[in-house]
């Protein structure tokens, strides 16, 4: 790309998890594609996951360049020491282009990370938080930083009714509603996100107008987001972007080419794909009864299950379901979802998977765990109609036997072909959004626009 065509230079930085990466790094390359210089600055732990064309990767440093949060052990210690370390280190990056015929017009920088705005403040540059998780979620914890909602929120106060959401029973709650002490670092990371939105210029959201703009237009006085999701790569919806088909970013080495040679085999729409995500840890007990009720349902199942949580397995499962079933450590999510094979998406709800479900118009079980997996269930279920939530037991248990309820319902039940239809709907909105004169492209133009007239007053050879 040449100077004179480049429209502004944005570092984008992610926090350094996998379901962090993808959206900010998909949200790089979409502006990469727009003429617009984007370097993806994230830890020294990460850097070499990451490879995506025409991206520049810098590192810096969260103080635990040989092995992360993994090194640090505590949520508060690494936070602290990625605000002290990743603020020295971020600002040298910019300093770095500051002298280049490319200098740096702007941040955009992961919502978990507030202390960025500061840096590109002192810079005297543009500051933007990209938000990964819903509008809904965020309207939430948008009104508990305000001070107008509560903690923790009891079952007597419920159905809670803020503007814009519908109303949101108990069991619908992020976690950190109804369990404030479970998690303290990680709800005040949560809020942290909130503390200096109005220094901000642009708030970004992964999220798109028809699926949420009524949820962000109840909250858009104290967070005015742009919508520009979903963050899927552009292969699975717009096809603007030559050869997008993946993340450009895995921490975990996938066994894609196995799982879709295994696909090839399977009829249309007979398979469950299952995979909870890239933090969710079941226990032995939880995985026992997906086991069993992925047997007993007699479908053909893939199964996804990260090689730290191999071992919870049951014994029985590989030996006794390899006519039918398949599981592995990792793969390409979207290019299994794509798949004709798959039938349905067994899921914890995760934002980035929820997005991923309905970008390729797959209808989902829900098994959501905790943090905002249960706001996202609840839509999945109820508001988009794609699919449904499976119960608990008292004891925070989903049984084989509701598992193949849900199962029987979503592939074959009176109201299959329903949610199959709203899938497909979904997946035509999503591809509309982000298509050329879509609504999140045209957030993103705008975007770039700005990024333009600025850039053009920093260089005197335009």
């Amino acid at each position: 790309m040449e100077d004179r065509e480049i429209k502004g230079h944005v570092v984008v930085l992610p926090y350094p998890s996998q379901g962090h990466i993808n959206p900010l790094l998909q949200f790089a390359k979409r502006l990469a594609s727009k003429g617009v210089k984007a370097t993806l600055a994230t830890t020294h732990y990460t850097v070499e996951s990451i490879c995506a064309a025409h991206i520049g990767v810098e590192p810096i440093s969260d103080g635990f360049d040989q092995g992360g949060f993994s090194q640090a052990g505590n949520v508060d210690f690494y936070l602290k020491s990625f605000r002290d370390d990743g603020s020295r280190t971020l600002s040298q990056l910019i300093q770095k282009f500051q002298n280049s015929t490319t200098p740096v017009n702007c941040v955009v920088y992961d919502s978990f990370l507030p202390w960025a705005l500061d840096v590109a403040k002192k810079h005297g540059i543009y500051g933007a938080p990209f938000f990964t998780n819903s509008a809904t979620v965020c309207n939430i914890f948008s009104h508990i930083h305000r001070g107008l909602l509560p903690l923790p929120l009891m079952p007597e106060s419920t159905p809670l009714k803020l503007p814009g959401l519908p109303p949101l029973n108990y069991p619908d709650l992020p976690t950190f509603l109804r369990f404030p002490d479970s998690y303290p670092a990680y709800l005040a990371m949560k809020l942290s996100q909130y503390s200096n939105l109005n220094e901000a210029d642009w708030i970004f959201d992964n999220t798109f107008e028809d699926l949420e703009g009524k949820e962000a237009r109840g909250v858009s006085e104290i967070w005015p987001a742009k919508l520009i999701g979903p963050m899927v790569p552009s292969a699975y919806l717009d096809e603007r972007i030559k050869g997008d088909r993946g993340y450009g970013s895995s921490l975990w080495k996938p066994l894609s080419e196995e799982c879709m040679e295994w696909l090839e085999t399977k009829p249309f729409q007979s398979v469950v794909y299952a995979s909870f995500g890239s933090m969710v840890s079941l226990t032995e007990e939880q995985m026992e009864e997906i086991a069993w009720g992925l047997k007993e349902s007699n479908l053909h199942f893939l199964w996804v299950v990260r090689e730290s949580e191999q071992k919870k397995l049951p014994k029985w499962l590989v030996d006794s379901t390899k006519e039918k079933g398949m599981v592995v450590t990792w793969c390409n999510q979207l290019e299994m979802l794509a798949h004709p094979a798959v039938g349905c998406f067994l899921t914890h709800c995760g934002w980035n998977s929820t997005l991923e479900g309905l970008s390729l118009g797959v209808p989902m079980i829900g098994v959501p765990k905790w943090t905002d997996q249960l706001t996202d269930a609840k839509f999945v279920e109820e508001i988009w109609e794609v699919g449904v939530r499976a119960k608990e037991d008292e004891e925070g248990v989903v049984r084989k036997e509701e598992l193949m309820k849900c199962l029987k319902e979503v592939m074959e039940g009176e109201k299959s072909k329903e949610m199959k239809e709203n899938a497909k709907k979904w997946r035509e909105s999503a591809k509309k959004a982000i298509s050329e004169g879509g609504s999140s492209d045209d957030c993103i133009n705008e975007f770039v626009e700005h990024l333009m007239a600025s850039y053009k007053s920093l260089n005197g050879h335009y």
